[in-house]
């Protein structure tokens, strides 16, 4: 189970593990539901971990003689937490393929 202290990389890592998991499909409902929801969990986490990294980003830019200067974010959408991308995956059985 994924932590706050956990580091970006090893949250990621837990996550592909419950992404395996749950695609072998050797696991119970509970079980699968269980694993469902840590992994929304470990998900929203990281998510919200690379848009601090990228508001932390955006906050130094460069002038014209490309020396650092800090610029104020946006309040309006920086307090806003960016929702994850889902990408979705169908998967056919060799003899259902519609290839």
């Amino acid at each position: 189970m994924a932590q706050k202290n956990q580091t970006f990389e090893s949250s990621l890592g837990e996550l592909e593990k419950i992404v395996r998991k749950l695609e072998d499909g050797d696991l119970s409902l509970e079980e699968s539901l269980k694993l469902f929801e840590d992994g929304v969990r470990i998900s929203r986490e990281c998510q919200e971990r690379l848009s601090q990294a990228e508001r932390r980003i955006e906050v130094l830019l460069k002038d014209e003689k490309g020396s650092p200067i800090l610029q104020e974010i946006n309040s309006d959408t920086a307090d806003e937490p960016r929702q994850p991308k889902i990408k979705r995956r169908i998967v056919f059985d060799e003899d259902e393929s519609p290839f």
